[in-house]
């Protein structure tokens, strides 16, 4: 089920409470870690600032990221660590203890998993190492009201879906129909493969009657059983452009202003004259949302489209 809450709160210096939008978040998320690499900055420390579970945190960063948040804090130390071990005359335990790591030894090991040579050999070797950069968000990503990332481009392998299917317009809001499915239609489809996802699946997109063809669904195995008044649908093994985006609101807000920046930095990425690709949205693309990744603080969806090279 989709799960209603709050926005996040943070408390701020004059002890006021005001909401984080998404960009704004993960931002100075990113800031926080860059200021706290020698001051003991973690996961844990930067939820409770913006008010989340650090599950939650760490589920959003990697959705957004596509790495793990403690991954990145840890390799960001080793990474800022580096020039301490090499310009200065401090011994390995000060610089291990300087940047979060309790002990010598775990720091070694954190250092030869990170660049394949332990500290004390680079000292000596002076061998070049690769570094982890910070990541920086552009205007690009920013959104009035949420965050867009993407695209990668991702093999997709072909799926079946049960749904209800829908003849609507271009401009209709598709969140009353995707609310609809799960309180009245995802009961009767017993076979579906991860209930908890559901894939809002567009066909025919026509730009000249305005129309298109969407299918509110889940996946299932095959298509035994369907049930009286559903549809099937199979989405091909497909190359994919596929697109990230966190809001600050629940899924069922997401309505056409919402949506409208959204296809807006979308349809950025056929028009990109360096891009090799161009979306093939007239003939299907689908969104995605895993109800589990919502906690009532921010939403997090998936949009997909085939890919053709340009000429």
């Amino acid at each position: 089920m989709i799960i209603y809450g709050t926005n996040p709160l943070v408390h701020t210096s004059e002890g006021a409470y005001r909401m984080f939008m998404p960009y704004e978040m993960l931002e100075n998320a990113l800031i926080e870690i860059e200021k706290g690499l020698n001051d003991g900055i973690n996961v844990d420390s930067l939820a409770e600032k913006y008010g989340l579970s650090s599950g939650h945190l760490r589920r959003l960063f990697k959705f957004a990221f596509n790495q793990s948040l403690s991954s990145y804090i840890r390799s960001r130390r080793l990474s800022a660590s580096l020039n301490d071990l090499l310009t200065a005359n401090s011994n390995i335990l000060d610089i291990a203890l300087d940047y979060g790591f309790e002990y010598e030894q775990s720091y070694i090991r954190a250092f030869k998993q990170e660049f394949g040579i332990t500290p004390g050999d680079l000292r000596v070797n002076k061998k070049i190492v690769k570094v982890k950069p910070p990541i920086h968000l552009f205007d690009e990503n920013k959104l009035s009201d949420g965050a867009i990332f993407g695209p990668d481009i991702v093999m997709i392998p072909q799926f079946h879906v049960i749904g209800k299917l829908h003849r609507m317009a271009l401009n209709d809001s598709r969140t009353i129909l995707a609310s609809q499915f799960w309180k009245n239609d995802l009961q009767y489809i017993k076979a579906a493969i991860s209930p908890h996802i559901y894939i809002g699946l567009t066909r025919n997109f026509n730009r000249q009657t305005g129309y298109s063809e969407y299918l509110t669904s889940v996946q299932v195995k095959n298509f035994k059983n369907i049930p009286k008044g559903f549809h099937k649908d199979i989405f091909n093994t497909s190359l994919c452009a596929k697109y990230r985006y966190i809001g600050q609101h629940h899924y069922s807000n997401i309505d056409r202003n919402l949506a409208s920046p959204m296809y807006d930095a979308i349809k950025s990425f056929t028009s990109y004259k360096h891009s090799k690709y161009s979306l093939a949205i007239d003939k299907i693309f689908f969104e995605m949302i895993n109800t589990k990744n919502n906690d009532g603080s921010y939403s997090q969806m998936e949009w997909f489209a085939p890919v053709v090279e340009k000429c």
